[in-house]
């Protein structure tokens, strides 16, 4: 008799199984010449193989079935791309068919209702969102307008890395400062506050620590893989309260987000802060410029530009660590251009060549978005020469094809010097291509470049041992360190020259 309350869900379960079964595979038989791939399991398809980090389980499948290939998400297929020229397809022929996102759990709850800039699908929104991105948040001019905040946090890293190396080599844990650095340049050029490090710099300690908290549980969730948005009938169950936490983290950032808009809103007179130029135009055009979209875009720079930004330094630095002759060639040609009477600054960033291929180099091998956020196709394509269907998710492998031996001799070394070969520039697609690229790349640039030659015109480096740095990687939708980067830092004598303010 206890058996009998079980009919219903076995009756059901029975039901999800044959359906999803039958669909399997009458898109198989329907759509033909897909690209090749492992053969799918009845309801999961190959979610059961995926192993992290996903780009690199990627990049071993390719090996097996080809730079284009096919997996099954439950029933819904996915067309995975490792290949240099099927890229440029994508998004020179395919560019509008491809400009569509999947719908996910946090695309629903984190990003509005699938409404930033990210996360919308192609269409009137999505276009008016990118206008106000590039004409009116990452223009060249509004990014200008914030190089002394980016000058200021900067220098106060510079100073707080020579507060304890001036006489000798200290020993310092350098992610963690990167990414305050990082979110403090952000959130400063955002809304004018600093969240980050010494609370005697911080106006509101409470607002301060209850941000971070926030950011940090945003971080852990928006990033998790959610079988849930390919298996359908899991989301009765919600496994591990995913999406309860992700209705109370939208909630704390939402509440958040709206006292940052009422206090830039409430000020009599106006501030250099992205938030006060959008609330300026939305006095004009309410109508583009609801506050919805202004959290949106709040939303967006922040997932955008600050994690990928800390990760690139993290990666450029550990890169020269293990390269010291490398290290040795950046620090002479700044001596040469920018010498030891002043500190570099964002103008000298065009004329210094070799530091912006350490940089580019580094884009290469550790692109801060390995796998590129997915795509799915509005209607039937060729990829290659096989068929794509309509509504299938196209996942770009960036790490792979930055790392493809057909394309870049000795692929896996870190050999700034590459770059003297015209036109190689242009194939480090670490922030996409097309017209849902990155609009932030010339932003992320700049931060990155200052940083970097601040770090090496300002210090001498070596590692905390003879062992080279650790370069394996975490678990993480960005492409993260596994271990904090450490290293040995002392004062050069500009540091003790220059007044710091």
């Amino acid at each position: 008799m206890e058996m009998f309350p079980l009919l219903p869900y076995f009756l059901l379960s029975s039901l999800v199984f044959l359906l999803t079964f039958k669909l399997l595979f009458s898109q198989r038989r329907k759509h033909k010449n897909l690209p090749p791939g492992p053969p799918p399991l009845p309801i999961i398809g190959n979610l059961n193989l995926l192993e992290r980090p996903l780009h690199r389980f990627l990049t071993r499948t390719s090996k097996t079935y080809g730079d284009i290939f096919s997996l099954w998400f439950g029933s819904r297929l996915a067309v995975v791309v490792s290949s240099p020229s099927a890229f440029q397809e994508c998004f020179t022929r395919n560019d509008v068919a491809l400009a569509n996102r999947p719908r996910s759990l946090s695309g629903k709850h984190i990003f509005y209702n699938y409404t930033t800039v990210g996360s919308c699908s192609y269409g009137e929104h999505w276009r008016n969102l990118r206008r106000i991105t590039s004409l009116d948040v990452l223009s060249t001019q509004r990014i200008h307008s914030f190089s002394g905040i980016r000058k200021d946090e900067t220098e106060r890293f510079i100073r707080m890395l020579a507060k304890d190396s001036c006489m000798d080599y200290a020993h310092v844990e350098l992610s963690s400062m990167f990414h305050d650095m990082t979110y403090n340049n952000m959130m400063r050029m955002l809304s004018g506050k600093r969240y980050y490090g010494d609370e005697s710099q911080i106006k509101d300690v409470e607002e301060a620590k209850e941000f971070r908290e926030t950011v940090e549980e945003l971080l852990q969730v928006a990033g998790v893989s959610n079988k849930a948005d390919y298996l359908p009938f899991l989301r009765w169950f919600d496994f591990h309260n995913l999406e309860k936490r992700l209705k109370s983290i939208n909630k704390r950032f939402d509440t958040f987000l709206d006292k940052l808009i009422h206090e830039q809103r409430s000020k009599k007179e106006r501030e250099n802060t992205m938030i006060d130029h959008l609330l300026h135009l939305q006095e004009s055009q309410p109508e583009y410029y609801t506050d919805q979209i202004i959290k949106g875009l709040v939303l967006a720079m922040l997932f955008a530009g600050t994690d990928s930004s800390a990760v690139t330094l993290e990666w450029s630095l550990s890169n020269l660590l293990n390269h010291p002759e490398v290290l040795k060639k950046a620090r002479d040609e700044l001596d040469t251009y920018v010498g030891q009477d002043r500190l570099v600054n964002e103008s000298d960033l065009p004329n210094l060549f070799y530091l912006k291929k350490i940089i580019l180099e580094t884009l290469r091998l550790h692109p801060p978005a390995p796998l590129a956020i997915p795509h799915v196709s509005s209607e039937d394509i060729t990829i290659g020469e096989f068929n794509v269907p309509r509504d299938t998710i196209v996942m770009i492998n960036i790490w792979a094809m930055q790392r493809d031996p057909l394309v870049w001799n000795e692929a896996t070394c870190f050999k700034p010097e590459r770059f003297d070969e015209e036109g190689l520039e242009k194939k480090v697609i670490a922030f996409g291509m097309g017209r849902r690229a990155c609009p932030g790349e010339g932003l992320a640039l700049q931060n990155v470049g200052l940083t970097l030659g601040l770090l090496i015109q300002c210090f001498d480096w070596k590692r905390v041992n003879e062992e080279e740095i650790d370069m394996r990687e975490a678990n993480w939708f960005t492409l993260s360190r596994l271990t904090p980067l450490n290293a040995m830092c002392k004062a050069r004598p500009l540091v003790n020259k220059i007044n710091l303010k």
